[in-house]
């Protein structure tokens, strides 16, 4: 009897270790076919939107004489800092007239606490608002796509003040590279919460599959064209 036993243990236990290596076999390879999939397109658009970045940026120098890219610090998978790149839709001492708005004007005070963004703000520049309503600004991220430090979907990128925003769920956040785009994007963008925000980062890193990449990416395009939540 016990001999039977132990034979349907292991029997048991092989079923489950074959199940187990066989998920984690088509986890690896849908991480793959994913990775495969956001060189090859963030290459093709790289290439395709070239001169619209280049005059952009000849554009902004020419504005105000700073630089056109702007880089700061993001988080990225498993909590790794990354420089993330955005052509620059402010003014060249846009921190410091962040700290100085905030530090006069209780009720930009509150929102940027709530939602670290500014529903009149400032420091962005009229070719700024342009480029930022058509999300032109977000383009040179094609190349942290290419490099490994984002992907075409997933969690917009954070910076280490909003990590406290995510609390427990952050985890969630570094499960997966930081995106282009993602749910947060097709479902309103700024016209949501942090809360809400945080929430649908948590729904696509639970339930992420290639299709679920693909279906974001086709419904982002209306969301660009319509400026929907765009600020």
């Amino acid at each position: 009897m016990g001999l039977r036993l132990s034979k349907e243990s292991r029997k048991v236990e092989m079923a489950t270790y074959a199940s187990l290596r066989h998920s984690s076999d088509n986890s690896n390879a849908e991480q793959i076919a994913k990775r495969a999939f956001d060189v090859f397109v963030a290459s093709c658009i790289l290439l395709f939107t070239a001169p619209l970045i280049l005059t952009i940026a000849l554009f902004i120098r020419l504005q105000d004489g700073g630089p056109a890219i702007f880089k700061q610090m993001r988080q990225g998978k498993n909590g790794t800092p990354f420089p993330c790149y955005k052509l620059r839709s402010m003014v060249p001492d846009a921190g410091e007239r962040l700290q100085q708005l905030l530090a006069t004007d209780p009720e930009a005070r509150r929102e940027w606490a709530a939602t670290q963004k500014l529903t009149r703000d400032p420091r962005i520049t009229s070719l700024g608002q342009f480029i930022r309503k058509s999300s032109i600004d977000e383009l040179p991220q094609l190349l942290n796509v290419i490099r490994g430090d984002m992907s075409l979907v997933g969690p917009r990128p954070i910076v280490e003040s909003e990590i406290s925003k995510y609390g427990e769920h952050y985890k969630h956040y570094c499960a997966v590279r930081p995106g282009l785009t993602g749910l947060w994007q097709v479902r309103g963008r700024s016209d949501t919460s942090y809360e809400t925000r945080v929430a649908m980062d948590v729904e696509y890193a639970r339930t992420r599959t290639f299709l679920t990449d693909v279906k974001i990416l086709l419904l982002t395009v209306p969301a660009v064209v319509n400026s929907k939540g765009a600020r």
